[in-house]
């Protein structure tokens, strides 16, 4: 199985780098599923339906989020009604939407991916190994689904990495969020799962983060806010991570980052 995951996008210029370069990188790679990072999409804090809608059209399968999931305040009501959004898994019982969810591809084979949100740095959630284990039991690897991706979204790096090797050969895909800039770290684990720590982020990299420079070296300088911040509207790079899956086993056989677009030096899966 081909897959694809597309790390955070933010703003108006990050959703216009995924409507102009996705449709291009599904012609290219073929995929059977598209997961994307949506958290940032909405002006940098969190996304509205109409958002959502918009990624679908352009080719995204499933879209997850993370700390800022609920930023708008409408995603309290239309992820209960949309399929194909997640939210972090950890998020206490009772909170709106859900944390993983098991989508069809044309092909017919299952791919569960799940959401969930580190604890170093972060707000406080629920443990999310254990929310993972949970997932995990529900719906094993090659017993009832074809792939597993699961997006952590965390700012530090060992409890990413934690993640991966916590469910190496069990997962197909560990890839991380949260932090904004692609690490060069994609491999296959021992057990065979793939991974990198962060997926880069869909937006303007002539910023810092993603949002416009000014107001964060005014923070740096001087310690006083003097504004909101505002996503970057330079050109973006879309980044992101291609795995090629092994029918058989469900566990990575290939692994390629993505780059495509604004400032950085493209990357194509050539695979």
């Amino acid at each position: 199985m081909r897959l694809i995951f597309i790390g955070d996008v933010i703003g108006k210029a990050g959703r216009r780098a995924i409507s102009s370069q996705l449709p291009v990188l599904k012609d290219t790679f073929q995929p059977d599923l598209v997961v994307v990072n949506g958290e940032n999409a909405a002006g940098g804090f969190g996304i509205t339906e109409k958002i959502f809608d918009e990624f679908i059209d352009a080719g995204a399968d499933v879209v997850t989020l993370g700390n800022h999931a609920f930023d708008q305040r409408e995603a309290l009501v239309f992820i209960e009604r949309v399929d194909g959004l997640l939210r972090p898994a950890n998020y206490p019982p009772g909170t709106p939407g859900k944390g993983a969810g098991v989508f069809t591809t044309e092909n017919g084979q299952q791919v569960l991916v799940m959401n969930v949100m580190g604890q170093v740095m972060m707000n406080p959630l629920d443990d999310p190994f254990v929310a993972v284990e949970r997932e995990l039991a529900a719906c094993p690897l090659g017993v009832a689904c074809d792939a597993i991706i699961i997006d952590m979204h965390a700012e530090a790096t060992s409890e990413k990495m934690a993640m991966g090797h916590f469910v190496d050969g069990r997962a197909s895909l560990v890839v991380g969020t949260h932090t904004h800039i692609p690490t060069a770290d994609h491999q296959i684990l021992p057990g065979g799962t793939a991974y990198q720590t962060d997926a880069g982020m869909t937006a303007s990299y002539d910023s810092v983060i993603g949002m416009d420079k000014e107001e964060p070296l005014n923070r740096f300088l001087s310690k006083v806010p003097t504004g909101r911040f505002t996503p970057a509207l330079d050109e973006a790079t879309m980044c992101g991570i291609a795995i090629i899956t092994d029918d058989k086993t469900g566990l990575a056989v290939e692994i390629a980052p993505i780059r495509m677009g604004g400032r950085l030096q493209p990357v194509l899966p050539d695979f």
